[in-house]
């Protein structure tokens, strides 16, 4: 994963893990991806599940999402892009809409997970 600051990807805690703001980083190249809004959603849920899966997680353990975008016009497509990438019971969520992002970027996904072993660990 790319680190744009002085921060961790993710922090777990006991049965909790907080994960930082993502991006619609390619991790192969470091840049932006290109793109629609869809595009750059997908990205930025690609890179928020390589660190679930780091942690021994997946999507699915998510619990609840901050989704930032400079835009609230893509709502619609963000709800469709959601009931692709993730399942019933879907993580409770907010969408803030904000006026910029890292990198220019249209959106920022951070998170919460539940684990299913306790303990603490830095991602």
């Amino acid at each position: 994963m790319i680190l744009l600051g002085a921060y961790s990807q993710a922090i777990k805690m006991g049965d909790i893990t907080y994960l930082s703001g993502q991006i619609p980083i390619d991790n192969k190249t470091g840049e932006l991806i290109a793109g629609e809004f869809s595009d750059q959603f997908r990205q930025a849920i690609i890179n928020l599940s390589e660190i679930t899966k780091a942690s021994g997680e997946s999507l699915n353990d998510i619990v609840k999402l901050t989704i930032y975008v400079t835009d609230l016009s893509h709502f619609s497509v963000l709800n469709k892009v959601m009931k692709e990438c993730f399942y019933e019971p879907y993580p409770a969520r907010v969408v803030i809409e904000v006026k910029g992002l890292p990198k220019h970027a249209s959106v920022e996904i951070e998170a919460i997970m539940k684990n299913k072993a306790g303990g603490f660990k830095l991602i």
